[in-house]
């Protein structure tokens, strides 16, 4: 799923434990606005509020696009929930 590799050497972007802010969970990427990084995986599974939009995930970022937003690439979703 996600668009960008991780390079072992660099600090640019890191995989990490977040809360997404999702209406739906169809996208693969979200603007650093909607990612809320977490320090490990029990808290963005404790932090989940599917009635707020609020889903657990691990991403990779953040990465600058071309039109200059900070993103997120999903890389997959911690809980069992599917839409």
């Amino acid at each position: 799923m996600a668009r960008i590799g991780l390079d072992p050497e660099g600090k640019v972007v890191n995989e990490v434990f977040a809360l997404i802010y999702a209406p739906g969970r169809s996208r693969d990427r979200f603007p650093e606005n909607c990612v809320t990084v977490m320090e490990s995986e029990a808290a963005v599974l404790e932090g989940a509020d599917p009635k707020k939009n609020l889903y657990p995930a691990r991403v990779i970022g953040p990465s600058r696009s071309s039109e200059g937003f900070r993103l997120y690439y999903l890389v997959c979703w911690l809980d069992d929930e599917e839409e």
